[in-house]
């Protein structure tokens, strides 16, 4: 039993890890002020939770870290991933849906404008397809079991005491 700490220890040096990540795993947000009524400028305004990333993991890290935790090398592991997308996207292509096992299911969906009578309808008014992904059980259980911590930059520790700028981060849609 005394093992495990030290394993504990050794990974979060290999792998670039702080032992908080193992320890405590939380969803980060920041607090943003918006209007109440979208769309309502003059509406009140009220500060909203929006979820804040701690970072980026890119292909490389992901691969480092599942060949740490397999028998396979990362280059090994690269060359699955870089399979498993040209084959995913020959499938969706095809129609099918993708079942990953235990991680989860990809499939095309398509949506159109509407008509009253079918004769009408024409290929044209369907819009671009959209790639769904459904994850499976562990990644559902995860949403049950995620905890929360506010980040609050530095600046705003001292400026804004409700954590969020005060402005809106969406992209403008017109």
């Amino acid at each position: 039993m005394l093992f495990v700490p030290f394993l504990l220890l050794y990974l979060c040096s290999v792998l670039n890890y702080s032992l908080k990540t193992f320890l405590i795993m939380a969803q980060g947000y920041k607090l943003v002020l918006r209007p109440s009524e979208p769309g309502n400028k003059e509406s009140k305004k009220l500060y909203y939770a929006v979820s804040k990333s701690t970072g980026f993991t890119d292909l490389r890290r992901l691969c480092k870290l599942i060949a740490a935790r397999s028998t396979v090398s990362s280059a090994d592991v690269k060359a699955v991933l870089d399979n498993l997308n040209y084959i995913l996207d020959l499938e969706l292509q095809d129609g099918r849906i993708v079942q990953l096992g235990e991680f989860g299911n990809f499939r095309i969906t398509v949506g159109s404008e509407g008509v009253e009578d079918t004769k009408k309808f024409t290929a044209s008014m369907i819009r671009a397809p959209k790639i769904v992904f459904t994850p499976g059980f562990d990644l559902r259980e995860t949403k049950k079991t995620m905890g929360y911590s506010l980040i609050v930059p530095e600046k705003e520790k001292s400026e804004n005491p409700g954590g969020g700028s005060g402005e809106d981060d969406r992209p403008v849609i017109e």
